[in-house]
């Protein structure tokens, strides 16, 4: 019981230093990690080689999958790749179900984007297809969010699901994770597609222009223009759709039945299957999409950009994963197990977890991280330990990092200005939106679970 209340302390204090003192995430998990080390008695001589050993392998495990999966993300967004899908698909869909539409581009372009820069990048083309079609603002705006929402932290290779999938050792089974969360993701978007078309006729009263915020006035052929000649629709969805038909291939070439058998075949479609390979493979075919003079300079910007905006997160991961492995060496794991064990509640233990941190510190990836690295060790017991469980667990722990977003969460506030909509409306809207997309995509990891568990 004293192992427990340690427990709880730690995470209100995680919780608390990272969401009311501002402290950086990864300092405040292995400040975790160490005290706890005190705290649940572990022997002095295995502190430090647990936490090394365990951020360590979590880096060399993960690393490069984020680095390149970002990559891919910051070229998308720097080269007009992104603006080149939303026309294609705005192309193929029209504008006759306009939230629909918005839906769709933000369930596909937070695959490789992350959904706050999805969000800026995307919002002019929300505003324009909204003045055309005379459906509210802020209808677009919810369909737009929680589409960007659901592939976000549901699907790989955005860093949530990655380093969850990492953390609970499921990093081999990243193509069931994909195949499993791409449609758990679209119920989650159309749940939330549902609640925006509440909004789609109702009258909207959007506050002033923040001052300075040029990404708000500026027109969607204008933003286009910036980039000059944009890449081809097919190019820019070629870094997406190849890592993750590779990784799929090779999951299902490792299916116990070996449909391709042991031949060669099966060597490479499963060595270039492996997520750092396939994501590589889709880095390079990202480069197709730079252009013009001074490609070598643009490609070395972008990465150097990747490298910044990953770093934190790859951090984070690392500093979650020691968190984890301290917590695997004391008796708290015992104790959980043979109390959660009876309560028979299996996927709802992660969910629950992963909600509870987000709502209470604001970072979906953050809530990712903690809730993997405190469940892990509880896998068993929770009947998860197999590989389709340890999917639906990842995808449990993502459904959970949606519920809510409010006033902590970066993702609000981007939403909230960028879209002019006034902060009591948003809470009314934009976190009940959130609310109802995570819950939705829960029961649909539970309705899964009930065939395959």
């Amino acid at each position: 019981m004293i192992d427990l209340l340690v427990l709880v302390l730690l995470v209100v204090g995680i919780v608390l230093a990272t969401a009311k003192l501002k402290i950086s995430p990864f300092l405040a998990l292995i400040a975790a990690a160490l005290i706890g080390a005190f705290a649940f008695r572990l022997p002095l001589a295995d502190i430090v080689p647990t936490i090394s050993t365990a951020f360590g392998s979590s880096l060399g495990n993960i690393g490069l999958v984020i680095l390149f999966g970002t990559m891919i993300g910051v070229i998308l967004e720097r080269s007009g790749g992104a603006i080149s899908m939303a026309d294609a698909l705005i192309r193929w869909l029209g504008t006759r179900f306009p939230t629909l539409t918005m839906s769709i581009i933000g369930y596909v372009v937070s695959i490789p984007v992350f959904c706050d820069s999805g969000y800026v990048i995307l919002n002019s083309l929300r505003k324009a297809i909204a003045v055309r079609t005379g459906v509210s603002a802020l209808a677009m705006s919810i369909a737009l969010m929680t589409g960007l929402y659901a592939t976000h932290t549901l699907v790989p290779p955005t860093p949530g699901p990655l380093a969850a999938a990492e953390n609970i050792g499921a990093g081999d089974y990243l193509g069931l994770i994909i195949a499993i969360g791409l449609p758990v993701a679209a119920v989650a978007a159309f749940a939330g597609l549902l609640f925006a078309q509440t909004f789609a006729k109702k009258p909207f009263a959007p506050a002033p222009d923040p001052e300075g915020a040029q990404e708000v006035t500026q027109s969607w052929d204008e933003l286009r223009a910036s980039y000059g000649k944009l890449p081809s629709a097919w190019l820019a969805f070629l870094p997406i759709l190849l890592p993750l038909v590779l990784i799929c291939a090779a999951s299902i070439a490792k299916l116990p039945n070996r449909p391709l058998g042991e031949s060669t075949l099966y060597d490479i479609v499963t060595f270039i299957g492996t997520p750092t390979i396939a994501l590589l493979i889709g880095l390079v075919a990202a480069t197709l999409l730079l252009s013009g003079h001074g490609k070598l300079a643009t490609f070395n910007a972008n990465i150097a950009e990747a490298i910044r905006v990953a770093a934190p997160i790859l951090f984070i991961t690392a500093a979650g994963a020691a968190f984890g492995a301290v917590l695997a060496k004391s008796t708290i794991t015992t104790f959980l197990s043979e109390n959660l064990a009876g309560l028979g509640i299996g996927l709802a233990v992660p969910f629950l977890v992963s909600a509870a941190l987000k709502s209470a510190q604001g970072s979906s990836t953050v809530a990712m991280v903690t809730t993997s690295a405190l469940i892990a060790p509880l896998l068993g017991s929770l009947g998860l330990s197999s590989p389709i469980g340890m999917a639906l667990t990842v995808l449990a722990i993502g459904a959970g990092a949606m519920v809510v977003s409010h006033a902590n969460d970066s993702y609000f506030w981007v939403v909230s200005q960028m879209s002019r909509i006034p902060v009591a409306t948003a809470y009314r809207t934009l976190t009940i939106a959130s609310g109802i997309e995570g819950i939705a995509a829960f029961a649909a990891v539970w309705v899964i679970s009930l065939f395959v568990l």
